[in-house]
């Protein structure tokens, strides 16, 4: 996911410190029920004037975190309307986020549904990506399908390549398999805008779709686009989280999201 200038002079502090030691995330927990949280008490620190169906018009909203959000308070995220998380868990074939287990065991003990995510690199096989997150990631008891995280990373330093659509489709689709095998659920698909238009990611069959917009409606963004997930913001301010968050909507009501994410 995308992050903004605080998070990367966060990053800066956090590395100097010795922020980057691994830790595993062999936790063991208790089964997770969905929640709902009739009005969520969330702010932005840069608001954008929606048109039409706003986020707020939707009744299930959650956030998505890594390492940059240091530590949370998960009770109060709960609280302030967080009914799911999803998590970096790991990159590439060697990266494993470190605050991984911490945020994986503070959200099952606060009862907040939650699923881990990949971020893709695109200088590895998608098999031996899948391999590294099955082997860092337990089967997850709430229910929620894990999430690979697609998108083009201007700024990496070891790998600037492009692949063509038919080829991201395909590594994808390969990555998303042994997954659903492993886990018994197909993982969703997050992606952005502009990898969306240069990929064609949208035709990978049986998939669903966690869409980036925070400029406007998916609908606006994504002609014709099916979505489960909408992240409408990475400058939310939530209680309990400290600095920016990732914040997003699913798309139904909240029965669908009960019965969605059993």
């Amino acid at each position: 996911m995308r992050s903004t200038i605080f998070l990367l002079l966060a990053a800066s502090f956090l590395a100097a410190c010795g922020g980057g030691t691994r830790q595993t995330a062999t936790v063991s927990t208790s089964a997770l029920r969905p929640i709902e949280v009739a009005h969520p008490t969330f702010g932005d620190h840069d608001p954008h004037d929606w048109q039409g169906r706003r986020p707020v018009n939707y009744p299930v909203h959650g956030i998505d975190v890594s390492r940059w959000q240091g530590d949370i308070d998960w009770y109060r995220a709960r609280a302030a309307g967080v009914s799911f998380v999803f998590i970096k868990a790991t990159e590439g074939v060697e990266e494993l986020d470190p605050k991984f287990a911490t945020h994986w065991r503070g959200a099952a003990r606060a009862g907040i549904p939650r699923a881990a995510y990949h971020y893709y690199y695109f200088c590895a096989p998608a098999a031996e990506q899948a391999r590294w997150f099955i082997a860092n990631v337990p089967r997850n008891e709430s229910g929620l399908p894990h999430v690979l995280d697609m998108e083009w990373n201007h700024r990496s330093p070891t790998c600037r390549v492009r692949p063509d659509g038919a080829t991201v489709r395909a590594e994808a689709d390969r990555f998303l398999d042994i997954l659903e095998r492993h886990y018994g659920r197909r993982p969703i698909v997050y992606t952005t805008v502009d990898f969306w238009r240069d990929t064609d990611i949208g035709r990978l069959p049986g998939t669903e779709f966690w869409l980036r917009s925070v400029a406007g409606h998916p609908r606006e963004t994504y002609p014709g686009a099916r979505w489960t997930f909408w992240q409408y913001t990475g400058t939310g301010a939530i209680d309990g989280v400290p600095g920016p968050i990732d914040i997003n909507v699913f798309a139904g009501s909240h029965a669908a999201w009960q019965s969605w994410a059993r």
